[in-house]
């Protein structure tokens, strides 16, 4: 019996430097997964033309320049995975999360081509990290500063996020494999809400006698409890539990300084909320973390 091939790291590219930049992420994570890549150019309809409406014009040209260009930056780079090159058709912020589907990762940069200079994540960038059905790396520009003066740990490191009240398997499993296929360890972060508030009778919040310590104590049980199961399953990977108070977006983003990726999830589907939605948590990552930024689809719940 033959061996099915694994799926693709799909790389999107569209000639920008960020799209080059990620293409080279990709290359460098599909030799760590022993899988091939496919770089997908993403050739959208002319600005005012929509699908389905005929206008008269020239032909579209047989070939395709973007893809021309990266054929010709990577000739004679022997130690590549199998490397195919395709050109699609469409609306990049529909076409590209339906790349997901047929890969095991999908990588695109911040930015591409369009929108305005000052933009720090691309509207592609969103509906790909959004609504594909496979893991989303978004690789940020070189560069990025953030806040915060923690020193953190020397050596390679994969910092992850996790809700207590919900950790979210499929998210841990991602992190732990990502922490041990670059050698790395992995920190994970939960945060806890400080000073907990409480609603009176007078129409107002006042702080609660919840201690600190102990509202912080119960995190560390509850991220344990979670981190568990895979620390068993991937004995050789170091994990360092940073538990605090406060914003989890803040640890998350001054931890991604010198980090080698950051991994957050999306929202499960729920009956209050049918459709794909990102959350605010992974929206301030993908828009102020200095490292690559990981967004992990959840399992559909079908009792949801």
């Amino acid at each position: 019996m033959s061996t099915p091939r694994p799926l693709p790291v799909v790389a999107a590219v569209d000639g920008s430097e960020d799209s080059l930049r990620a293409l080279e992420w990709a290359l460098t994570e599909a030799g760590r997964r022993g899988a091939p890549v496919r770089i997908v150019h993403v050739r959208q309809y002319a600005p005012w033309t929509q699908p389905g409406v005929l206008v008269s014009g020239p032909p579209e040209p047989a070939g395709d320049a973007v893809l021309d260009e990266v054929r010709a930056t990577l000739a004679g780079r022997g130690e590549l995975s199998p490397v195919e090159y395709v050109t699609v058709e469409g609306a990049p912020a529909a076409v590209l999360p339906e790349l997901g589907s047929e890969a095991q990762l999908l990588v695109l940069g911040s930015r591409g081509r369009g929108g305005f200079a000052s933009l720090l994540l691309g509207s592609n960038g969103v509906a790909a990290a959004r609504d594909a059905a496979c893991p989303v790396v978004v690789v940020p520009r070189p560069g990025r500063s953030v806040h915060g003066d923690s020193e953190m740990p020397p050596g390679p490191r994969v910092v992850v996020g996790v809700e207590v009240d919900e950790p979210d398997d499929t998210l841990l499993a991602f992190a732990f494999e990502e922490a041990e296929r670059r050698g790395a360890r992995l920190q994970v972060i939960a945060a806890f809400p400080w000073p907990v508030l409480a609603w009176t009778t007078f129409g107002d919040f006042t702080p609660t006698t919840v201690d600190q310590e102990a509202a912080e104590r119960e995190t560390l049980t509850l991220v344990n409890a979670a981190v568990a199961p895979f620390r068993e399953a991937h004995p050789d990977v170091q994990v360092d539990l940073y538990v605090a108070p406060g914003d989890a977006a803040g640890h998350l983003v001054e931890n991604s300084r010198d980090a080698g990726l950051v991994v957050v999830g999306r929202h499960r589907r729920r009956f209050t909320r049918p459709a794909p939605m990102l959350g605010s948590v992974t929206m301030a990552v993908l828009l102020h973390a200095a490292s690559p930024v990981a967004v992990v689809p959840p399992v559909l719940d079908e009792k949801a």
